[in-house]
C-alpha cells in the first residue's frame, strides 16, 4: 500500500508566508479604503459647514433695510449701515439667529476677529435702541471661519469695498460676500455670493 505523502515544513511555511503576505496586502488596501473615506467625509462635512454658514449670512443680508437712526449718543439720524471688508453693519428685518422676543428690526454686526478668539462674531441687539451696533450681544462665534470679504455695489453698478451709509444716505443695491473655513483640516472657500437688497433707498 502507497504512503500518503504530507507538506513538509518548508512547504507548510511558505504557504504561511503567502497567506500572510496576501492578508497584508488586504488589510493595507482596507486601511487605504477608510483613509478615504474618512477624508471625503471630512470634506463633505467642511463644504456644508460653509455653505449653512453662506446661507445664513445672505438670508439676514438680502433683508437688510435702510433704517434712520442715531448711531450713538448723538441726536444725529443717519442711515444705519456701515460696511468694509471684513466687518459689516446693518439693520435687518431677518437676523441671522432669531430674537426671543419677535422684533421688526435687529441690528447686527458680522466680523471676522483675530486674537485669542479669532474667527466670525455676530452679534445683534433689538431695535429701536440706542448704540445698535456697539452694545449688541454676541450671537454666534465660528473659529472655523477663517476668510471673509465684503463687496459693495452702488446704484451705477460699481463695486467698492467700503460704504458709509452716512454719506451715501442708502445702503447698498447689492452686497457680494465670499467666505472660507477649515474645518476637521479641511479648507472650503466659496466663490463670492452677491446679494440683492430688497430695499436701498434711504426711508424715515
Amino acid at each position: 500500500m502507497r504512503r500518503e505523502r504530507g507538506f513538509t515544513l518548508l512547504e507548510l511555511l511558505i504557504a504561511l508566508g503567502i497567506v500572510g503576505l496576501l492578508l497584508t496586502i488586504a488589510f493595507s488596501g482596507l486601511r487605504v479604503a477608510m483613509a478615504a473615506w474618512t477624508r471625503g467625509e471630512d470634506r463633505a462635512e467642511a463644504h456644508q459647514h460653509v455653505r449653512a454658514i453662506a446661507f445664513t449670512m445672505a438670508r439676514a443680508l438680502g433683508a437688510a433695510y435702510p433704517y434712520r437712526g442715531a448711531k450713538g449718543e448723538a441726536p444725529e439720524v443717519i442711515t444705519l449701515f456701515n460696511g468694509a471688508e471684513q466687518k459689516l453693519e446693518f439693520i435687518t428685518q431677518a437676523p441671522p439667529l432669531p430674537l426671543q422676543a419677535p422684533v421688526a428690526f435687529t441690528a447686527v454686526v458680522i466680523s471676522l476677529e483675530s486674537g485669542e478668539e479669532q474667527g466670525l462674531v455676530v452679534r445683534e441687539r433689538a431695535l429701536p435702541n440706542r448704540d445698535p451696533f456697539t452694545k449688541g450681544d454676541i450671537v454666534m462665534r465660528d473659529p472655523a471661519v477663517t476668510s471673509l470679504a465684503f463687496k459693495f455695489q452702488n446704484d451705477d453698478g460699481e463695486w467698492g469695498d467700503t460704504w458709509d451709509g452716512q454719506d451715501q444716505k442708502a445702503i447698498p443695491r447689492a452686497i457680494s460676500l465670499t467666505i472660507g473655513t477649515t474645518l476637521n483640516g479641511k479648507a472650503q472657500k466659496l466663490p463670492p455670493i452677491t446679494v440683492t437688497l430688497r430695499t436701498t433707498g434711504a426711508i424715515r
